[in-house]
C-alpha cells in the first residue's frame, strides 16, 4: 500500500516495549514501531490512504494499545489518528513532554469501563404498577379507545420508562463511585439515560463489572445495562497530541 502519513495509536514512555509481532491497521497490518519524542515514544505505522473505521481495523487499534497497557502506561489515540510525518508526530510530543508523562503516571495500571443504561421497554407492567397517571391513562384508554388517548398515553409511557431508567441509572453511578478513580460522562447517546466511563485500577475492573452486571439483573425490569471493558483509557486523555494530517 501507498502510505500516506504517519498513522499514531498512542504515546508511551521512551523505553515501554512494543509487544511481540505487534501489527496495526491496514491491510495487510501495518508494521508498528516506536518513534522516539524526547523522553517517551510515540507508537506509529505508516497510514494508508482512504482508511476508514472498518471493524477489523477498529479492532486492529484497540487490541495494540490494551497489549502495550499490559506492560506499561499509555496515553490512547482514538481510531483515525494522523500525523502528516514523522517530524510532526514527534515534535508535538517532545513539547509537551512533562505534561504527558504526568498523565501516563497518571493513568499506570488502570483501565476505562464504559456502562451505557437503557430503558427497560417490556417495563410496562412494574411501570403501571408504580405511576398512577400511567395506571390512569391506560384505564380511560381502554374505556375510551380513541386516536388521542393512545398517542397521551405512549408518551407517558415512553417519560415513565426514562424516568424509572435514569434514576436506576443515577443509583449505579452512586454504587460505581467509590469503586472508580474518577467519572467522565461520555456525549449523549441517542435512546441512553446514561453513558458514563470509569477509570480503575486494573485489579478493580472485575469487582466494578460485577457490581454493575448485579445491579443490572438486580433492576431488569427498570433498566438495561452494556458494560464494556476493560477499555484503553480513551475518555480520560484530553489533548491531542500530534497535529492531524490526512
Amino acid at each position: 500500500m501507498t502510505a500516506s502519513g504517519i498513522y499514531v495509536y498512542g504515546i508511551v514512555r521512551g523505553d515501554h516495549a512494543l509487544p511481540a509481532g505487534a501489527s496495526g491497521v491496514g491491510d495487510p497490518p501495518a508494521p508498528v514501531r516506536l518513534l522516539p519524542a524526547g523522553e517517551l515514544a510515540v507508537v506509529v505505522s505508516a497510514a494508508a490512504p482512504g482508511l476508514r473505521a472498518r471493524r477489523r481495523d477498529l479492532l486492529a487499534h484497540q487490541d495494540l494499545l490494551l497489549a502495550l497497557a499490559a506492560t506499561g502506561p499509555v496515553l490512547p489515540m482514538r481510531f483515525g489518528m494522523v500525523a502528516p510525518d514523522e517530524t510532526s508526530a514527534s515534535a508535538g510530543v517532545t513539547a509537551r513532554g512533562a505534561e504527558y508523562g504526568a498523565l501516563l503516571s497518571r493513568l499506570d495500571a488502570r483501565v476505562e469501563v464504559n456502562i451505557k443504561a437503557t430503558p427497560v421497554q417490556d417495563g410496562l407492567a412494574a411501570l403501571v404498577r408504580e405511576d398512577p397517571v400511567v395506571r390512569r391513562l391506560r384505564e380511560e384508554t381502554r374505556g375510551q379507545p380513541s386516536y388521542e388517548n393512545s398517542i397521551r398515553l405512549g408518551e407517558a409511557v415512553a417519560a415513565g420508562l426514562h424516568r424509572r431508567a435514569a434514576a436506576a441509572a443515577s443509583e449505579l453511578t452512586a454504587e460505581l463511585a467509590p469503586l472508580a478513580e474518577e467519572l467522565r460522562q461520555g456525549p449523549e447517546v441517542d435512546g441512553c439515560v446514561l453513558n458514563a466511563s470509569f477509570l480503575v485500577p486494573r485489579e478493580a475492573e472485575a469487582q466494578l463489572r460485577g457490581v454493575a452486571e448485579q445491579f443490572g439483573a438486580a433492576h431488569a425490569d427498570r433498566v438495561e445495562l452494556r458494560v464494556t471493558g476493560p477499555l484503553p483509557c480513551y475518555s480520560f486523555v484530553d489533548a491531542t497530541p500530534v497535529p492531524a494530517g490526512v
